[in-house]
């Protein structure tokens, strides 16, 4: 009895922290034209060193 309460409070547990986990990366995500932006500016640093 106390067995199968424990296993259906670990997987609402379990739900619950994914779904959180989902809701945290959706809104931390960053937008796609400031990821090739940084890119961008990473590759020429890194041009810019190796002509030094």
């Amino acid at each position: 009895m106390i067995a199968k309460i424990w296993q259906k409070l670990g997987l609402i547990i379990l739900i619950i922290v994914c779904l959180f986990n989902i809701v945290i990366k959706i809104v931390t995500k960053i937008s796609l034209q400031e990821e090739i932006d940084d890119t961008v500016a990473y590759m020429k640093e890194i041009e810019g060193e190796k002509n030094l």
